[in-house]
């Protein structure tokens, strides 16, 4: 499903070609380091010797979890779990919990696992950048012979270079990433094919025994080298989040006619390289995937290889930026600055304070780690983290969702949590050598998001102690003979809907006014990406020149309230003046931390930090800066 809004639709091979271009790109480039890690003893102590047992096993291992993760578990089952065509974990846990509303300890637990696996997508957004591009860079040494420390310093400005672009929108260079993409998986079938004619026997590792015999015979060792087998898989996880820019059908016939092929085609070429030169994994700057290529090939294939990271470092990024706008609107991150970098495509967007938050940390990766090997370490541990949390969503979607039978779904979740959980224990093992990092921002992210949404809720308990719904409001002041009815049109935005507003009650102590027309404006995020413009508006009258306004938005949209009140002109005879001469009234909480009750006093402190840099309501809600009333409130939490 694509959000474009112009006058035709594109094409299906458009659709495709945009596809291969953001949504393969992470997947698209594991071949440049995930075969490598197995075999490579100089840099991975995990690794093992390239004997023709070990190259079949791991060669078959690696097969199989592209058939049985990507094509099965993700292509046949969980691209069906979109909604409204958005697809990641936090648009599955809208329908995982859409059916179970009156269990609320299971809701519950069920949005805490996905928002913990949200947030250890953005350890991920940090290392994919790091490791895809130094991976491709490290070629140079394969190719001119270039000095470690030219390797990082040229790394480090390709990062800087493309966070850099990114304020000017992906949709300025998208038109390019889908041919070079294209370009791309035929020069990696290309090279796969031409290693797998001199050693056909490597396709021999289709048939799965040669894996199952490799976890078999290898002991503890062949376990560990699971964690780097994962590898091939990882950008699983980021293609499903990516599926609302294009749906899913342009995904399939992107996956089935060229990124499977030539993905299988390469893995198997440098399978059959090793069975015929094992003596290369000893070699200190050991790269299969590079010495695939004749050395007059090297530069070209080098430069490409840094055009198809940085391809896919932009899909993960993308994806980074959707999944901070949905986690504002579901209530779990303070407002940030969204930019909107397309006129005609609604979710490309660009949010400085992630951009530049990720640009610093890969940067500190690539400069601690050093090389990719090293980040390998790190790598992994996140991503089958959070395909664990989908396949229990996934559970719960297929069986209150689509009405699937236990006896039918039990086999499949099993199947897959069973091999998930395997994957995760082997990178358990990389722990202490790196994979800490993407569990300490996790964590660190779950906290803020936890804390944010706790004391928010905590806020608004405060405040609707003892509020008056607006109905009784307005019977009360009727009575009052001290109040001044004053001209024009007064707009208060309300939390919870229905209630009086403390920005009112404040309004009237202080200045003993009421305007002739009232509009309690109350923003609403639904359980679905997109609402319809023409949903979007629900008017209520309470009184005479009183009237509720309500904005239904998706959690993948934002709220622009001036806008909101354009639309509901003439809407059930409700005729509101032109935004600029309306009068918009906010409450403006100061946060006292307390002990009395909440939350642990730290992460009272913490709210409070997050809450003053959080973006101002009026700029949120995008409010005429000369029409906008604050009125301050102390709450104790």
């Amino acid at each position: 499903m694509s959000h474009a809004h112009g006058d035709k639709a594109p094409s299906q091979i458009a659709l495709v070609l945009g596809a291969l271009g953001v949504v393969f790109g992470d997947i698209g480039t594991s071949p440049l380091y995930a075969l490598k890690e197995c075999f490579d003893k100089v840099n991975n102590h995990h690794a093992v010797d390239p004997s023709l047992g070990n190259v079949m096993g791991v060669t078959s291992l690696i097969v199989w979890a592209l058939i049985l993760i990507v094509t099965l578990k993700y292509f046949v089952f969980i691209l069906n779990a979109n909604r409204d065509g958005e697809g990641g974990v936090l648009a599955l846990l809208s329908l995982a919990i859409e059916k179970i509303a009156k269990d609320a300890p299971l809701r519950g637990r069920l949005m805490l696992a996905a928002v913990f696996g949200a947030a250890l997508l953005y350890g991920d957004g940090m290392i994919t950048p790091a490791i895809s591009v130094l991976s491709a860079v490290e070629g140079l040494q394969n190719a001119i012979h270039l000095p470690h420390s030219s390797i990082i310093w040229i790394t480090v400005t390709i990062i800087v270079i493309l966070f850099s672009f990114q304020r000017f929108g992906t949709h300025k260079v998208g038109v390019v990433f889908g041919p070079i993409t294209v370009v791309w998986f035929i020069a990696i079938a290309l090279l796969g094919a031409s290693a797998v004619i001199k050693a056909p026997e490597i396709l021999k590792s289709f048939n799965p025994i040669y894996g199952i015999r490799f976890l078999n015979e290898g002991g503890w060792r062949s376990f560990f080298v699971l964690g780097s087998v994962f590898l091939c898989v990882t950008g699983a996880e980021s293609l499903y989040a990516d599926m609302g820019h294009f749906g899913s059908r342009p995904i399939r016939i992107g996956w089935y006619t060229m990124v499977f092929p030539s993905l299988l085609m390469n893995y198997l070429g440098q399978g059959a390289l090793l069975l015929k030169h094992p003596e290369i994994a000893s070699d200190p700057q050991f790269h299969p995937f590079f010495m695939l290529a004749p050395d007059s090939l090297m530069l070209p294939l080098v430069i490409l290889a840094t055009a198809a990271t940085v391809i896919a470092s932009q899909a993960l990024i993308t994806g980074v930026y959707s999944l901070t706008l949905q986690a504002i609107q579901l209530g779990y991150l303070p407002r940030v600055r969204v930019r909107h970098t397309s006129i005609h495509t609604r979710g490309q967007i660009y949010v400085p304070t992630v951009n530049w938050f990720l640009m610093f940390a890969c940067i500190a990766l690539v400069c601690s780690f050093g090389s990719s090997s090293k980040l390998a370490a790190a790598y992994g541990i996140a991503v089958t983290l959070t395909m664990i949390i989908t396949t229990i969503q996934f559970f719960f979607v297929a069986t209150k969702n689509w009405g699937w039978s236990l006896p039918v779904t039990v086999p499949i979740v099993v199947g897959f949590f069973g091999s998930e959980i395997c994957f995760f224990s082997a990178n358990a093992a990389k722990i202490l050598e790196g994979g800490w990092f993407p569990l300490v921002v996790g964590v660190f992210l779950f906290t803020i998001m936890t804390t944010w949404n706790t004391g928010r809720q905590l806020i608004a308990r405060e405040l609707n102690t003892g509020a008056l719904t607006q109905e009784d409001f307005f019977e009360s002041i009727k009575l009052s003979k001290s109040l001044l009815r004053v001209q024009g049109t007064a707009v208060f935005l309300s939390g919870t809907k229905g209630l009086t507003p403390v920005a009112m009650l404040h309004n009237i102590k202080h200045n003993k006014v009421v305007h002739q027309r009232v509009i309690f404006v109350t923003i609403t995020v639904d359980n679905q990406p997109f609402v319809r413009r023409e949903n979007q508006v629900e008017i209520e009258e309470v009184c005479e020149n009183v009237h509720r306004l309500t904005g239904h938005y998706g959690f993948m949209q934002e709220p622009d309230v001036p806008q909101l009140l354009r639309r509901a002109r003439n809407h059930n005879h409700f005729d509101c003046e032109n935004a600029d001469h309306v009068t918009f009234f906010l409450g403006r909480e100061t946060i006292v931390p307390s002990q009395k009750f909440g939350m642990a006093l730290w992460r009272e402190h913490l709210f409070k930090w997050l809450a003053q840099n959080a973006q101002p309501p009026a700029n949120y809600f995008r409010l005429p800066e000369n029409r906008v009333v604050e009125l301050g409130l102390r709450v104790r939490i």
